[in-house]
């Protein structure tokens, strides 16, 4: 049986996010995994609070408030098997089980800056983590290290398919307002 998991990229226009883009001159420059597509089931490695960007690691995301709540996105779902996907789903959660030895790979971003690789034990940034479990559970072989995998680089994967790109808050709403059951009006 075939499932779908989501690779959810955002914009958030926080300070971080507008120096990175400096650089990357690309529209999203963070990248989640989610399992559903009501995106109850967000995770990622980036900032434990929203007040500090540099304080970061494992985190299982509301994309309903914080920072997320004026973000851009897009959003693209991949097929897997029901291998696949109990593989992942195993792989996070031996790290959610462990998340307090994680850390964010900061110095990872000055690796992908410079094409190369900077790979540390127990360390992952947003697109790495994501890169990290589609190899792990044999979905997608990178053609370079994940430690150099961008973002963008998600979006280009063969199999990838574009669900949705715009505001999170308006793919929310609509996902919402689809799955709610329709209210039956009386007329008498």
């Amino acid at each position: 049986m075939e499932k779908q998991v989501y690779i959810l990229l955002t914009n958030t226009n926080s300070f971080l996010t507008k120096l990175i883009k400096l650089y990357t001159k690309k529209p999203y420059n963070h990248a989640s995994i989610a399992f559903d597509t009501h995106l109850a089931e967000v995770y990622s490695f980036g900032r434990k609070t929203a007040r500090n960007p540099f304080i970061g690691g494992f985190v299982k995301e509301n994309v309903r408030e914080g920072l997320f709540k004026q973000a851009e996105c897009a959003l693209y779902s991949i097929t897997v098997t029901e291998r696949q996907f109990q593989k992942m789903k195993y792989c996070l959660q031996q790290i959610e089980a462990q998340k307090r030895q994680y850390r964010y790979n900061f110095l990872g971003l000055f690796g992908v800056m410079f094409d190369k690789p900077i790979k540390r034990n127990d360390a992952f940034f947003c697109s790495q983590f994501v890169a990290f479990l589609l190899k792990e559970s044999m979905v997608i072989q990178f053609q370079k290290p994940i430690s150099l995998i961008s973002p963008h680089d998600l979006q280009c994967v063969p199999n990838v398919q574009c669900v949705y790109e715009g505001k999170l808050k308006d793919y929310q709403n609509e996902i919402q307002t689809r799955t709610q059951p329709a209210r039956l009006q009386i007329v008498i």
